[in-house]
């Protein structure tokens, strides 16, 4: 019986020290193993575009706008344009009560037609003070009358003369008179100077307008709405690398989906400073044949400033990988590496490259033990163990790239 047990005992006691090796061994191989098993997220090297653009927002604008105003005073008679209206030039918009005007130009017409006859009234008095001249010429030729008679007479004739030349310069002050009454007779019809459509109408029916002093504003009328322009404030950082004809796109808010195309065809050197934030006015010129766009809308421009094509590219975040996990804020927010780490039979290899054109997304490679098919470590994945036997930090999603 004692030995049975005895057997027993040494039965459980190789069993013991078996389990202790067991789980030896696994501490062992979790402390220095795993270090070897751990799992990269990865992208492939590849070939494609590389796109670096500026990028700003602004306003739509009609590329001319016209203010029509009114050079007379008075009260609004009719108006026969509204927002909206499309008018061609010389198209009557509106009416201002023409009755005072027309009560001037009749004076005015009135006051010619009287200088008119006082000039035909002078010139008869203007033939007979000459024959009269003649007359005591030839008696004080003959010593018929006295040298002041004759003095007289020539006195006469001459009054006469300056009197006719007199009435001829109020005729044209009368006509030119005349003529301005007509002119703003003429004004009292509003009319479109130029062909478009009207954006804003601010004048009613019945309404006094003022002309004195300023000039008041009736209608503004965009000339031409299927081609219209995005002012844009780009940051002085930026404006340097912006140049006229570069390609634009931009999007708009009601039409989140759609991207519109234009070019940058003016850079205004008309500083605006807000909050000692300095930008420059950049002129999208965009096509509106399909008269989406609207005066007034919000644009998000994307201004491309430079562009690279087929060309070997490196995700961004590859860049910014470090060993053990993924890289920290810190890392993530520097700027990019001069190298990568590329995932060759299994384990991660550094590799030096020279880059060149950024986009945000992806840097172009321009040297360096690269080639087409390469996959780049972005991260490591969560609950893998670094090579100094600690739990690397959780991982953040992989980044997509297309």
């Amino acid at each position: 019986m004692q030995a049975a047990v005895a057997k027993v005992s040494r039965s459980a006691g190789w069993i013991a020290a078996g389990l202790a090796l067991l789980a030896v061994s696994a501490g062992l191989y979790w402390q220095f193993g795993g270090a070897n098993s751990a799992s990269y997220v990865t992208a492939k090297i590849d070939r494609g575009s590389i796109t670096r653009s500026v990028t700003a927002t602004g306003a739509v604008n009609p590329m001319l706008t016209v203010t029509v105003g009114t050079y007379v005073s008075g009260v609004i008679q009719d108006i026969y344009c509204d927002f909206n209206t499309r008018v061609r030039k010389g198209q009557l918009c509106a009416r201002i009560d023409p009755r005072p005007y027309e009560a001037i130009v009749e004076q005015d017409r009135a006051n010619l037609i009287a200088a008119q006859a006082q000039l035909l009234k002078d010139r008869a008095n203007l033939e007979y003070s000459r024959l009269n001249r003649d007359r005591f010429a030839a008696l004080y030729r003959q010593n018929a009358t006295s040298r002041d008679s004759y003095d007289t007479a020539l006195n006469m004739y001459e009054q006469a003369q300056a009197q006719v030349a007199l009435d001829q310069a109020s005729i044209r002050q009368r006509k030119a008179l005349l003529d301005a009454a007509i002119v703003n007779l003429g004004y009292t019809d509003i009319v479109s100077p130029v062909d478009g459509v009207v954006v804003s109408r601010n004048v009613t029916k019945g309404q006094t307008v003022a002309a004195s002093f300023q000039t008041p504003t009736l209608f503004l009328i965009a000339e031409d709405l299927t081609k219209l322009q995005v002012d844009t404030n780009v940051s002085e950082s930026d404006v340097g690398a912006v140049r006229v004809g570069d390609r634009a796109q931009f999007t708009v808010e009601a039409f989140p989906q759609k991207t519109f195309e234009g070019v940058v065809t003016q850079m205004r050197q008309a500083p605006q400073s807000v909050q000692n934030v300095v930008t420059y006015d950049v002129v999208v010129t965009a096509d509106n044949h399909e008269l989406l766009l609207m005066p007034g809308m919000t644009a998000t421009v994307r201004i491309t400033i430079d562009t690279r094509s087929n060309v070997l590219r490196v995700p961004d975040q590859a860049l910014r990988y470090v060993p053990g996990g993924v890289a920290s804020a810190e890392d993530v927010q520097a700027e990019p590496h001069s190298h990568v780490w590329v995932l060759r039979n299994g384990k991660p290899q550094r590799v030096e490259i020279g880059t060149g054109l950024d986009d945000d997304n992806f840097t172009e490679a321009t040297s360096g033990l690269l080639s087409e098919g390469d996959r780049v470590i972005l991260s490591e994945r969560s609950g893998s163990v670094s090579r100094n036997g600690k739990g690397s930090q959780s991982s953040s999603p992989p980044m997509r790239f297309p």
